[in-house]
């Protein structure tokens, strides 16, 4: 009889696992890399900071800096900048944002994320934007 529980419970477990698995999103950082260099830099380029590129972190410092969801020294969150609202805001001046219009926010920053990864300093592919 506790055999057959464990099993029942096993296979429960194992499906369950199953649907999370499918259900999880695998971030593109090519789509993280489209968006960044053609949104972020953009606007980095034209204010007083200048381009950022994401070789100028390490993968920790990208993830602290995501997490910490602080931008423009915690006057603004980063979150907003990849926000349906405010690719809806610049979307008629910048093909990117109109092109990724309908992703969800959470997909989009984790295309970001990706890209910064694998861009930081010490990622597989450091990476400029220029």
């Amino acid at each position: 009889m506790t055999h057959t529980n464990f099993l029942t419970t096993a296979a429960l477990v194992a499906l369950l696992g199953a649907s999370f698995s499918a259900q999880a999103y695998d971030a593109d950082w090519k789509r993280g890399r489209v968006y960044y260099r053609s949104v972020c830099t953009s606007c980095h380029t034209a204010g007083p900071i200048g381009s950022i590129n994401p070789s100028t972190k390490t993968k920790a410092e990208w993830n602290t800096y995501l997490l910490l969801d602080k931008h423009a020294k915690g006057k603004d969150t980063v979150s907003k900048y990849v926000s349906k609202d405010y690719r809806a805001s610049i979307k008629a001046t910048n093909k990117a944002a109109e092109k990724f219009a309908d992703t969800p926010d959470k997909d989009l920053l984790d295309d970001i994320k990706a890209f910064l990864q694998k861009g930081a300093k010490d990622g597989d592919s450091p990476a400029t934007c220029s």
